[in-house]
């Protein structure tokens, strides 16, 4: 009988359990997701994007980025952050710039009114986050949620 190993389990296909516990691991998060965005939205009229762009601008020096330093950072294609920016840009939210260091590049800047609507949006959200999230847990099955998820980075991660 040949010996179970990593190589071998590999090229095995999910039991019935196992796509169980994906299912329902796939649908509770996107459940969530959906939930918190759906919140955000209603509660400060900012989209989950606008939210995600907002947070890495007010993280960064000078809360400026570069295109593609942003849209790395948030994990989005740079065409879809560029569509997405103009909409933000119309609204006020952000403004883009010429690269001062790089005549082809340009940095995204967080507008005061940017800021403002960012800052007005994060107690509902992390309210939402801590309602939704973390209350649901218990202290254990927080910081085993937190285990998975970095197992899974990590596993993603050498996948690439």
């Amino acid at each position: 009988m040949a010996q179970d190993t990593p190589r071998r389990r590999g090229r095995q296909l999910p039991t019935k359990e196992q796509l169980r516990v994906w299912r329902e691991f796939i649908e509770t998060a996107e459940t969530l997701r959906s939930e918190i965005a759906s919140r955000l939205q209603s509660e400060t009229s900012l989209s989950p994007g606008d939210y995600a762009v907002m947070l890495a601008l007010s993280e960064a020096p000078g809360t400026r980025m570069r295109s593609s330093d942003l849209a790395a950072a948030i994990g989005w294609e740079r065409s879809r952050l560029s569509h997405h920016l103009g909409r933000m840009e119309r609204r006020g939210l952000i403004r883009r710039e010429d690269c001062v260091t790089d005549s082809r590049g340009a940095e995204v800047v967080l507008n005061p009114a940017g800021g403002e609507a960012f800052r007005a949006a994060t107690y509902p959200h992390l309210r939402a986050v801590r309602e939704l999230f973390v209350d649901a847990l218990t202290p254990e099955q927080l910081a085993a949620a937190g285990e998975v998820a970095t197992a899974l980075r990590v596993g993603l991660d050498s996948a690439h």
